[in-house]
């Protein structure tokens, strides 16, 4: 599903989300309408199909129900509004607040011309730190990281970010980040960003004893599943993964980079005649 950035029609987005619940669950109308708390269970399915429209107090409860964070609850109140709107002045200004919310928390999706970008951690962490400190020069900018990284490294990674319009440079040895966020294509990219996830791993172990409890969060579950738990815990890892997004979106002034690794993965082959639940 795309980012409800990409949307202007509630109607469709909803529609959408619903698709998408469905194909990988028993979702239903009904259960659509019992979570956002309707009692009507063809209520959210006549808003979809324009027979009828969300409200000011019902936009609230959908977007709960969407499990929406942060700014996608805006944006997603805003296009409501923008929906419902009879009066062209009125469109035009919640039409406007869209278009601000979407430019100032837009992905931008890496392809395969920028490739390098997944190279090594270095690129990621240069990205993030160099707009927070307006005026340094590479040596400085290397002496913050908390891996091993020259100055020269640091230059060449500030070029390929300009370069590829990862970072804009708006004054000497000041840059800002053209996007919030930046993932990885399913389809361009996958050879490399294993790369970067193996990178990040070892990181992360490095960081038991580099780092005081207080400054690192590390945890573990180690558990039995079946395929169907399996999925459902994937499903909530991403709605997770969507909430801390948000969150570090809306962040205000920053002041230091961090990276998030979730895994999951099997410690032991599938035993063979395990009765399915």
């Amino acid at each position: 599903m795309k980012p409800i950035i990409e949307y202007q029609d509630y109607r469709i987005f909803m529609s959408d989300y619903y698709e998408e619940r469905k194909r990988s669950s028993a979702f239903s109308w009904r259960e659509f309408a019992k979570i956002a708390g309707f009692t009507s269970p063809s209520y959210l399915k006549l808003v979809c199909e324009g027979k009828s429209s969300l409200s000011r107090v019902t936009m609230e409860r959908v977007a709960v129900a969407m499990g929406l964070v942060g700014y996608e609850v805006d944006y997603f109140k805003a296009m409501v509004n923008f929906g419902n709107a009879k009066k062209d002045v009125v469109k035009r200004r919640y039409y406007d607040e869209m278009y601000a919310i979407a430019s100032a928390h837009k992905v931008r999706v890496i392809d395969k011309a920028a490739f390098e970008f997944y190279d090594s951690w270095k690129n990621p962490v240069i990205r993030e730190l160099a707009p927070m400190m307006p005026g340094a020069m590479p040596g400085e900018i290397a002496k913050m990281c908390n891996q091993d990284i020259s100055a020269y490294e640091v230059r060449k990674s500030l070029i390929f970010l300009e370069r590829t319009g990862l970072l804009k440079k708006v004054d000497e040895e000041t840059y800002e980040q053209t996007e919030k966020s930046v993932k990885g294509s399913k389809e361009g990219l996958p050879i490399a960003i294993r790369s970067m996830h193996r990178e990040m791993g070892r990181l992360a172990v490095d960081s038991l004893e580099k780092f005081d409890s207080s400054e690192r969060n590390v945890t573990g579950i180690t558990m039995g599943l079946n395929r169907e738990a399996y999925e459902k815990i994937v499903d909530e890892l991403d709605d997770c993964r969507k909430k801390i997004v948000a969150i570090a979106a809306e962040c205000g002034e920053l002041d230091q980079v961090y990276r998030l690794n979730l895994q999951l993965f099997p410690l032991t082959k599938q035993v063979k005649g395990t009765k399915e639940n």
